[in-house]
């Protein structure tokens, strides 16, 4: 029993890690939460979201969210300004230095 409880809290943990994403110690400075930046990511290039981060990063006001969307066998890489909400970058990925 001890090591069923000891397993169900290690799973809970890596279940709570999940949903943290890449630049999460940035959070702070936007003005867009993740979840507003997703619906404005689709908007632009609507399809599944594979991939997220907020990074710090040139252009806008320099934090933006950085989105690959894959709709059927093409992945565009959407940007989106965090602190404005405007779409920065919608781009094949993998056509463009990063």
């Amino acid at each position: 029993m001890k090591k069923l409880i000891m397993l169900f809290g290690a799973l809970s943990f890596s279940a709570l890690a999940a949903h943290a994403f890449t630049g999460e110690k940035y959070a702070a400075e936007a003005k867009i939460t993740m979840p507003e930046a997703r619906v404005i990511a689709v908007k632009a290039f609507p399809g599944k979201i594979v991939d997220e981060e907020l990074e710090q990063e040139k252009g806008g006001s320099g934090l933006r969210y950085s989105f690959d969307i894959r709709r059927g066998k093409a992945t565009q890489e959407v940007g989106v300004d965090a602190k404005t909400g405007a779409v920065l970058e919608n781009v094949p990925e993998g056509k463009h230095p990063d």
